[in-house]
């Protein structure tokens, strides 16, 4: 794309937590119209001190309309809709890749980073994602990325490619789930447990109390819950501390 197609401060929207974190993370302050509500809650997303900058919005393109953005980010379904009505008022959509793979990331953050008008901006983030590609350790160490009510990563997926960045086999489970049966019968060496939402008491966080899960003899590892939900560039940092922890 040629340098005269690049956007230049131009203002820009986004409707769900997913394309918030690019926009977050990449743009000035003056360029972001608006973030969803989720991006402003901090039990949501590791960026809400920043997201509380912003106007907000609970995904809907005619609530960002009376702060004027140029560009609309998408993410498939009701984004969709809503970056058609976006197109016939005038404002250009750019839509983002639902992550199944490390490497969406980077496709993302030049997008929007194009879209801002400086697609040098993406470099950064992209330097440090191909650094772990590059350095991915040659072997992997047994383990199951465990969130609420026994949740984790399914095989083929995201997840299970950004903790082999971070040096971590995640173990196969059926219906990316795992059961205090399995772990109980076959504990893997490391336990990536999710704090996502933690002090929130629900039977899925009651689940992470039972004492089969407590009496594990796996290492256990803390992770950040918020930034596996869009598996997006939140992730890299987590994945830099997770390989450091798991040596």
């Amino acid at each position: 794309m040629p340098a005269s197609a690049f956007l230049l401060a131009a203002r820009v929207a986004s409707l769900n937590l997913c394309t918030d974190e690019y926009l977050l993370l990449l743009a000035r302050p003056d360029e972001v119209a608006s973030v969803s509500y989720l991006s402003q809650d901090p039990l949501e997303s590791p960026l809400w001190r920043l997201g509380r900058r912003f106007h907000g919005n609970y995904g809907s393109f005619e609530q960002v309309l009376k702060t004027r953005p140029e560009v609309l980010l998408t993410m498939g379904g009701g984004g969709r809709a809503s970056g058609l009505l976006a197109e016939r008022m005038g404002v250009r959509t750019v839509e983002l890749q639902f992550v199944t793979r490390p490497a969406d990331v980077a496709v993302n953050l030049s997008r929007v980073a194009t879209a801002l008008g400086d697609p040098r901006r993406a470099a950064p983030w992209i330097r440090r994602l191909k650094a772990l590609e590059a350095s991915r350790p040659a072997s992997a160490r047994d383990a199951i990325f465990l969130s609420g009510g026994g949740q984790s990563f399914s095989s083929g997926g995201a997840g299970e490619a950004w903790l082999r960045l971070a040096g971590l086999s995640q173990r196969s489970l059926a219906g990316g789930r795992a059961s205090l049966e399995t772990l109980l019968v076959k504990q893997p060496q490391i336990l990536v447990q999710s704090n996502y939402r933690r002090r929130q008491v629900s039977t899925d966080t009651i689940w992470l109390n039972h004492p089969i899960v407590r009496g594990l003899k796996a290492r256990r590892i803390a992770s950040d819950g918020r930034v596996w939900t869009c598996m997006g560039p939140t992730v890299i940092p987590e994945v830099e501390r997770l390989r450091k922890l798991a040596q």
